[in-house]
């Protein structure tokens, strides 16, 4: 990603500086090539940088670099003169457009470079963006213009590619120090040619050099942006970073538009528009890209897979539960459990509490040397999402937050203690409407957060929220772990079965982001839910064995899996523990269940 930050931060530099370069050539230096040459002379002010790692050892690549330097000084002369002929934002959108073809190109045929498919879309885009103006404003343009840009292109993108090598082979400040040799010796050598060194050294009255100290600052300021695009060219794919060249445009067109008082109107002001759109969307994608591309996890990387387990969800398949979960304990194995501390079944009538389900649940997990997240809260895993109890139904808020209180007080405090528990997750997916509880105001969760730290300092909670569309900054900013769902195919009232379409790096991308606007980059991120069941129009239970085949077949269970570890998390828990073995005592289906050991067994 660094080549990419780097080469934006120079094209915007180069952007400006072409502005300024425009405003100097019309108002106190109308000589492009006395402009160029003089250009070219004062990259030699890179030799100050000698003394801080160059090195004088002879290599081909001095010679590679001398070619880079001419090829960049010629192409510099034509644009400047099709800077100084026309448009500011057409000439230098016209090079942008042709330099990154050439590049790729001259790249493909002599470093046998491959573009991904993005950086191949972003590439088109960038370049439709330039070429764009050009088709437009054809009939407008003389052969001249025409000839200059591209000139000023082939130049400069045969320079790119030459930089390439040279950076490859020895140190960046040593290859970008001769390159600068190579464009001043270029520069010098106009001087042999009578005409250019009278047009260069005698200028007349009307060329006569005004406000050197501006184009003295404005080169200085430019060959930052220089020495910026040089390592950003050592740093990536050259035709890429030419391809960014096209940014420069919008700097261009608002400057030009503002500053130089340049007039654009019909075909001539929707191509700058059309080009900004392909430029901009270009440019996020190759950065997208990139970024997606810099962030895939290793695949075998260490991945803990944990169950979520539902006592009451494997009761409604008709499941003797007690067997179940000692199936997943012992027979999968799995050794990280999330399970629900169901307030209605905990405390089915006011004070009178009934732990005899979870009891045995941790203690099982004790026995079997496994972690346990343990959920509390009105609203836990599994449909109908809320699970308050009847007599509390008609209590206000008030009144209702503190029997919470009171039940969570009861859990916390009998399973504290216990080696098994690692997590306490207060509610599932607070912040998101799902399922038949009332939302509830936001400082009601911050109590029950509160409390649970109160009652037990020495372990985390975790708080969730949904992965696709949840926002998660409200969730990650509460909880000392932060749990996401993963659910790729979804059934709707309104669609039916749908995808979610969304590439892995979304979810590194959101994770990313809301770690930088949390300032918590170290948090632990987990998925909290891997949807391994099949998400239906109604309940498993009451749905056939067909249509759940139809909605979740074994390919995109094991695809899903796939899919899982591409995004990037170290934990996760699966979803559909109960399902897989459903299949197998009532159906006599084990693949689902049999695929689902190679998870956990090493």
């Amino acid at each position: 990603m660094n080549w990419l930050l780097v080469a934006l931060l120079a094209q915007f530099i180069l952007g400006s500086s072409a502005l300024f370069d425009k405003l100097l050539l019309k108002k106190s230096y109308p000589n492009p090539l006395g402009y160029a040459f003089w250009l070219g002379v004062v990259g030699l002010v890179s030799l100050v940088l000698i003394p801080f790692g160059f090195h004088w050892a002879w290599g081909w690549y001095i010679i590679v670099a001398l070619l880079a330097g001419a090829a960049f000084m010629g192409g510099m002369i034509a644009y400047v003169q099709a800077l100084y002929d026309g448009e500011a934002s057409l000439a230098t959108v016209a090079v942008a457009a042709f330099s990154p073809l050439t590049a790729f190109l001259v790249s493909s045929i002599l470093l046998g470079t491959q573009l991904h498919i993005y950086e191949l879309m972003a590439f088109c885009l960038l370049v439709l963006g330039g070429l764009l103006l050009v088709v437009v404003h054809e009939r407008h343009i003389r052969v001249r213009m025409l000839w200059l840009t591209a000139s000023a292109g082939l130049l400069l993108g045969i320079s790119t590619i030459l930089s390439k090598q040279v950076f490859d082979t020895t140190s960046f400040l040593t290859g970008f120090v001769w390159i600068k040799i190579g464009a001043a010796v270029v520069a010098l050598a106009l001087l042999a040619v009578p005409a250019w060194r009278k047009r260069i050294l005698l200028s007349t009255k009307h060329d006569q050099f005004r406000n050197k100290y501006l184009y003295l600052g404005n080169r200085a300021y430019a060959g930052a942006g220089s020495i910026l695009i040089s390592y950003a060219v050592s740093l990536g794919v050259p035709p890429l970073v030419e391809a960014l060249s096209s940014v420069r445009f919008l700097i261009l067109f608002l400057g030009g538009w503002l500053i130089l008082k340049e007039h654009f109107r019909g075909r001539a002001l929707a191509s700058k528009i059309g080009a900004f759109i392909f430029i901009s969307i270009g440019v996020a994608l190759l950065g997208l890209g990139s970024w997606a591309r810099e962030t895939a996890p290793n695949p075998t990387r260490p991945i803990i897979w944990g169950v979520t387990f539902s006592d009451e969800f494997a009761i409604k398949l008709g499941l003797d539960w007690k067997e179940t979960y000692q199936a997943i304990l012992h027979d999968l194995p799995a050794s990280h459990l999330r399970i629900s501390a169901y307030w209605d079944k905990i405390e089915p009538e006011p004070g009178k509490f009934d732990f005899s389900r979870l009891d045995y649940q941790v203690t099982e997990a004790e026995r079997a040397g496994a972690q346990l997240t343990i959920v509390v809260g009105k609203k836990a895993p599994r449909w109908p999402e809320c699970h308050e109890p009847d007599w509390v139904h008609g209590y206000a808020d008030a009144a209702k937050e503190t029997e919470l209180h009171t039940y969570i007080k009861e859990v916390v405090s009998r399973y504290k203690h216990s080696p098994a528990v690692s997590l306490w997750q207060v509610e599932n997916e607070p912040f998101l409407a799902f399922g038949e509880c009332t939302p509830s105001p936001s400082a009601f969760l911050d109590g029950e957060i509160a409390l649970v730290r109160i009652l037990d300092p020495m372990h985390q909670i975790l708080i969730t929220d949904g992965g696709e569309f949840g926002r998660w900054y409200q969730a990650a900013s509460r909880g000392d772990t932060f749990g996401t769902t993963m659910y790729r195919r979804v059934h709707s009232d309104t669609f039916g079965y749908f995808d979610y379409h969304l590439p892995p790096a979304y979810f590194r991308l959101k994770t990313a982001l809301v770690r930088s606007l949390t300032g918590q980059q170290n948090k632990k991120f987990m998925v909290i839910e891997l949807a391994l069941e099949p998400w239906l129009q109604h309940q498993l239970y009451e749905t056939n064995l067909e249509d759940q085949f139809y909605a979740f077949d074994l390919p995109f269970f094991r695809d899903t899996i796939h899919y899982a570890k591409a995004t990037g998390f170290d934990e996760y828990y699966t979803w559909g523990a109960e399902w897989w073995y459903w299949l197998k005592v009532k159906h006599g289906d084990s693949r689902y269940w049999e695929e689902a050991k190679t998870l956990f067994v090493k």
